[in-house]
């Protein structure tokens, strides 16, 4: 008789997706150190291209071997084509991206593969997890879904569905992209207009962002705000040069993930300034907010607590 854990009752936690590469895999790592159990072969991971998805397995499992990643990094042949039982070092834990494998192999031999090798006692770490969800019969120990929200869940046989994770999401990765080249479009003026150095403290929340400023700035909120319409308005795009940086207007700056970022800044929808600052006396820094889009998702715990004053 199955004895049921403590977190068995977890129906589903939802956290908002951060932008960074690190601060996803910060998460990644705080996710499995909560959610994932020692029993858990395996895992599904759902989402749209560029939200993400790559860091935060590596955050949740670090070390592994990723078959394919956002730097279009492809492993062949595919690790779990070749696990060998009988040989003591071969891995515990391995990965595969459905959607790319499908290029490759029907469903029903993928989903072969996974089958065998849970019955062999390896963890699979599966993308894209709702395309291979039929031919395999069977729903993940774990399902973790990223859009503009990570929610994590541990299914049963009432469910979540993987389509109900993805149903979720769909879509919803738009405002982070906005709201990050938001941010860097309101860094550029900063830069280039006001003469500010690279902030050194950057964070986010739902359809937003954070600048930090170690002393109090004087610049005109209203006139900074006005600046970044002119260039949202123009197209001025945000366009990544490699891993680390991206390229505005011709000019390079740092960023710590250039993939989630809007085509164009035409995209970028309601772009306004909270009209003061925001002095945060445990840092001791003076913060800047900028928002996109029309307030967060009903499905936010919390919602962020701003006064009408704040926007005019």
């Amino acid at each position: 008789m199955k004895v049921p854990l403590e977190n068995d009752c977890l129906a589903a936690a939802s956290y908002y997706a951060p932008r960074g590469s690190e601060r996803l895999m910060n998460l990644g790592n705080l996710l499995a150190t909560r959610y994932l159990k020692p029993a858990d072969r395996l895992v599904g991971i759902i989402g749209e291209p560029g939200m993400g998805k790559s860091s935060l397995i590596r955050g949740m499992f670090p070390g592994l071997e990723l078959t394919s990643d956002d730097n279009g990094i492809k492993v062949r042949p595919l690790p779990l084509k070749n696990i060998d039982d009988n040989t003591y070092f071969s891995p515990h834990t391995y990965h595969l991206d459905i959607r790319l494998e499908l290029a490759f192999d029907q469903p029903g031999e993928l989903a072969g593969l996974i089958k065998s090798a849970l019955e062999k006692k390896k963890r699979v770490i599966v993308e894209h997890f709702e395309r291979i969800y039929s031919a395999l019969g069977r729903n993940a120990d774990l399902l973790v879904g990223i859009g503009e929200e990570i929610l994590i869940t541990r299914p049963n046989v009432f469910g979540p569905y993987p389509k109900n994770i993805y149903e979720s999401i769909e879509g919803t990765g738009i405002y982070r992209k906005m709201a990050h080249s938001a941010e860097h479009l309101t860094l550029y003026v900063l830069m280039e207009e006001y003469g500010f150095d690279a902030p050194k403290i950057y964070s986010d929340f739902p359809r937003g962002f954070v600048i930090e400023f170690p002393e109090q700035p004087s610049f005109d909120i209203h006139e900074l705000e006005n600046k970044v319409r002119g260039l949202i308005k123009k197209g001025v795009s945000v366009e990544k040069n490699n891993e680390n940086s991206v390229v505005v207007a011709e000019k390079q700056y740092p960023c710590s993930e250039p993939r989630i970022h809007v085509d164009s800044s035409k995209e970028i929808m309601n772009f306004r300034l909270l009209k003061k600052l925001f002095y945060d006396p445990v840092s001791e820094t003076y913060k800047l907010v900028g928002l996109v889009g029309e307030g967060a998702p009903e499905s936010y715990t919390y919602k962020l607590q701003f006064d009408d004053e704040d926007f005019e």
